[in-house]
């Protein structure tokens, strides 16, 4: 009898194999990736810079029974944030859905989008102009609506280091510009290449106290869970050559000329460490103020965000920059997803802290189709990752019963507390 027990769970075992091969081949559904707000170019994604899968796995901490469950919330291609009606409607929506944690966007094509009055200061311009933001406080009705119902409430400083071009900001304070070797700064994104982004020079003093300020600000007069940064917290690897960036290297290096060649490893590692001490001067800011207030990064893929955006968020876990990572993982493809998924370094770092996904759920061009969302969400936790955060509300669409299927019933977020219990 043992041994005929055996051969029929062998069997029931193969089938539950075939089945789910079967099912991750169909979910493979191609679309472009052309979010403003990320890096999605799958012409240009981390796993073609590296797509080696790790032939060890490391042991892999206990979830502890907790998950994170987010979602940004931004004004672009979406009216949640509009009026204080849609946002309640929106935060009651999303605790019935079981989700945990909001990360409404405060900073976006160089204004805020709450009333700031270091903003005013410094270009003139207290709150993003458009009247749907005007004699309202947008982030003071999220954080009231999010903690009535539980949420942690995190602003997401969205454009980081970015602006748009005929920003007040820019037209003010265009030597905080960074640029090109051939003195351009354009950067054009959308389908049309409708929007013209800058970018902010993280070498320059008076940039250095915009953001720490602006950061401060919002941790001295709001009652947030935290702060978060993103990709757009760094420089594309071809800037630097300002007359202000080129002087400082100058007077480091005996005279001499920042190299031609904007991926030369000393260069990179050069400027990579301005943006770190900007990250260092931000995290030892807020904790100064706040100590418990929780700063998270949602960056690119670990190669990808060092190579294209000198951003070396490796290293800043180690510093004790961050408290939480969301690693955006834009991947139609659910072999390369899993290989995201499965590199080393984050497996290592979540030994230290949280580490959760971000998964795509559309764009205003293009729909993600459900199967595939559903199938990232289930690699994410049979990885036993520290859950997932939705780039962004506005696509989650009429597909409530669908989003219900992940979560049958409530879970507290992961932090460090959670971590060191294991």
């Amino acid at each position: 009898m043992g041994k005929i027990k055996s051969i029929s769970w062998q069997a029931r075992l193969r089938f539950l194999v075939l089945t789910f091969l079967g099912f991750a081949i169909a979910m493979m559904i191609n679309f472009p990736f052309l979010a403003l707000a990320q890096t999605t170019n799958s012409n240009t994604a981390s796993n073609t810079i590296d797509q080696s899968t790790p032939t060890t796995q490391p042991t892999i901490r206990p979830s502890n029974g907790s998950e994170l469950r987010g979602i940004w919330l931004t004004n672009v291609d979406s009216n949640v944030l509009f009026s204080a009606q849609s946002l309640e409607r929106a935060i009651k929506r999303l605790k019935r859905l079981k989700f945990n944690t909001l990360y409404p966007t405060v900073w976006n094509g160089g204004y805020t989008l709450y009333p700031s009055k270091v903003a005013e200061k410094s270009f003139g311009i207290p709150v993003y102009p458009i009247p749907e933001l005007q004699k309202r406080d947008m982030l003071a009705e999220a954080i009231k609506f999010g903690h009535e119902q539980d949420f942690a409430v995190i602003p997401w400083f969205e454009y980081g280091l970015m602006t748009e071009e005929g920003s007040e900001l820019m037209q003010l304070h265009p030597e905080w510009i960074t640029k090109r070797r051939d003195g351009s700064h354009v950067f054009l994104h959308g389908e049309k290449d409708q929007h013209r982004l800058a970018w902010l020079n993280p070498t320059h003093p008076e940039v250095q106290k915009l953001l720490t300020d602006l950061i401060v600000e919002v941790v001295t007069k709001y009652d947030v869970d935290g702060i978060q940064l993103d990709d757009h917290f760094g420089m594309p690897v071809e800037l630097g050559y300002d007359d202000y960036t080129i002087a400082l290297y100058k007077k480091s290096h005996f005279g001499r000329l920042p190299p031609e060649d904007f991926k030369d490893p000393e260069w990179m590692r050069w400027r990579a460490k301005t943006v770190t001490n900007l990250m260092r001067k931000i995290a030892k800011s807020v904790r100064e103020i706040k100590p418990n207030c929780l700063i998270s990064l949602s960056p690119n893929p670990k190669e990808f965000s060092y190579v294209k955006y000198l951003q070396d968020w490796y290293n800043w876990v180690y510093l004790g920059f961050i408290d939480e990572l969301i690693v955006q993982v834009y991947r139609d493809d659910i072999d390369n997803f899993t290989r995201e998924l499965s590199r080393p370094e984050l497996q290592e770092i979540r030994q230290k802290i949280p580490v959760a996904i971000g998964i795509l759920t559309g764009l205003r061009v293009q729909n993600v189709d459900m199967r595939q969302i559903k199938g990232q969400v289930r690699v994410a936790r049979e990885l036993t990752l520290d859950g997932f955060s939705f780039f962004f509300y506005e696509t989650l669409g009429n597909r409530d019963a669908s989003f219900e299927t992940l979560f049958f019933t409530p879970a507290t977020r992961p932090d460090l507390r959670n971590i060191a219990s294991n």
